[in-house]
C-alpha cells in the first residue's frame, strides 16, 4: 500500500542519492523496540487485558532470554502504555516484568478534540501515576501536533510545547505512513518547535554533534523507505502479517537515521502493537527470536559492526552523547543525561 506517499518520497529518493556509508569501524547500530501496548485493544475488560499481558510475558521472556548484544545486554523492551486506558494491575504486571530487567514504561496517549489545559492536566497525571518527572511520548492514532486534516484526535497545535514543557524528553511517535499525519522529514534525529499551526514537526533543526542543542522537542524518528522489491512501504512496523524479515532489517540499518556528523553510530527505532490478539500468537515471538538472531548474526561481528539493545531512554541518552561528541563507545552512556527510575516509585498501583 502507497497510500500518502508523495508526502515522502522525494525525500527519501534525496536521501538514497545522498548516502555514504561510514568508514568507522565498528558501526554501532543502536536498536530499540517501542510498543503501543493497548491490553484493552477492542474496549475488552479487564479479566481480558490481564489475559493480554500475561500471555505476553509468559511468551516473551523466554525469547529474550537466549539473547544478547555486543555488551552482554538482553533485548531492551520500552512499553508505551497509553494513561487513558491505565488499569493498575495491569501496570503492575508491566512494571515488575521491567524491573526484572527486561525494559521500561514510557507514556502514550490517546485524546481528541483537547485544549491546551485539558492536554496539560492529562500529561501531568501520566507523570504522576507513572512516577516520573521526564517521560518519553507516543501519541495515539498518530495525531502528533494536531496533524490529521480534519484536527481529530489531538486538537492543540502547540502540542509540543506542551510535551516539552511537562517533561518529554523526546517523542518516538514517528514514522506514521500512510497515516497523512506522516512528516515530510523522515529517517531524522531533530529539533522540532511549535509554529501555532497543525504538524509543526514537518520540518525541523538535525541534532548535530558539536553544535548547541536547540531548544525544541527531540524527536526521534524510525526508519522508513519504500521496499523497491516488495513495492511496499517500510516503516519499521511489526505484527504477525509484517514479519521482521532479514531483508527488512537490513532496510531498516540502510536508511542509517544519526545525528548528524556522527554516522558511526546508527539508531534503529522499529514499533509493534504487541498486546493485540494476533501478536500473541506463537509465530510471532517466533518471527521476533528469528530477528533478534539475524540481528546478532549479521550486526555484532565485533569488527564491521557492534549491536547495542537499548529502551527508548538510553537511545535518548545516546544520541545526546553522540550531540556531545563523547566517547567512541555508546555503550558508556545509557545513563548519560536521565537515569532509570523504578516504575512504582510513587506507589501508585492500589
Amino acid at each position: 500500500m502507497l497510500k500518502n506517499i508523495h508526502i515522502w518520497i522525494f525525500e527519501h529518493i534525496r536521501q538514497s542519492l545522498m548516502a555514504k556509508p561510514s568508514n568507522s569501524r565498528p558501526v554501532h547500530v543502536i536498536f530499540s523496540i517501542v510498543d503501543h501496548f493497548e491490553p484493552r485493544w477492542g474496549n475488552v475488560g479487564i479479566d481480558k487485558e490481564i489475559e493480554r499481558v500475561d500471555k505476553w510475558i509468559s511468551k516473551y521472556e523466554p525469547v529474550a532470554r537466549r539473547h544478547k548484544d555486543g555488551d552482554g545486554n538482553i533485548p531492551q523492551y520500552t512499553f508505551f502504555y497509553p494513561i487513558d486506558e491505565y488499569t493498575p494491575l495491569v501496570f503492575e504486571k508491566m512494571a515488575r516484568f521491567c524491573e526484572k530487567g527486561f525494559g521500561e514504561i514510557e507514556v502514550q496517549l490517546h485524546h481528541d478534540n483537547d485544549t491546551e489545559y485539558s492536554l496539560r492536566k492529562k500529561l501531568e497525571h501520566a507523570k504522576d501515576v507513572f512516577g516520573k518527572s521526564q517521560y518519553g511520548f507516543v501519541h495515539g492514532n498518530w495525531s502528533l501536533g494536531n496533524s490529521r486534516k480534519d484536527g481529530k484526535w489531538c486538537g492543540v497545535n502547540n502540542e509540543l510545547a506542551i510535551l516539552k514543557e511537562t517533561g518529554c524528553y523526546a517523542d518516538f511517535t514517528l514514522p506514521s505512513a500512510p497515516s497523512a499525519t506522516q512528516t515530510r522529514k523522515i529517517n531524522s534525529i531533530y529539533y522540532a518547535k511549535d509554529t501555532n499551526a497543525p504538524k509543526p514537526h514537518n520540518t525541523g533543526i538535525d541534532v548535530e554533534a558539536r553544535k548547541t542543542p536547540d531548544n525544541g522537542l527531540m524527536i526521534i524518528q524510525g526508519p522508513l523507505a519504500l521496499n523497491w522489491h516488495r513495492m511496499k512501504i517500510e516503516n519499521g512496523s511489526i505484527s504477525l502479517a509484517n514479519p521482521p524479515t532479514q531483508d527488512r532489517v537490513d532496510l531498516w540499518i540502510k536508511q542509517r537515521v544519526s545525528v548528524k556528523g556522527r554516522p558511526d553510530w546508527i539508531f534503529v527505532k522499529v514499533y509493534t502493537h504487541g498486546a493485540q490478539d494476533n501478536n500473541l500468537k506463537e509465530a510471532y515471538f517466533n518471527n521476533l527470536d528469528k530477528m533478534f538472531d539475524y540481528l546478532e548474526e549479521r550486526y555484532n561481528d565485533g569488527e564491521r559492526y557492534k549491536l547495542h539493545y537499548v529502551t527508548t531512554r538510553e537511545m535518548y541518552n545516546i544520541v545526546k552523547a553522540a550531540e556531545a561528541l563523547k566517547g567512541k563507545e555508546p555503550e558508556k552512556y545509557r545513563n548519560y543525561l536521565l537515569s532509570k527510575i523504578p516504575a512504582w516509585q510513587k506507589g501508585k498501583l492500589a
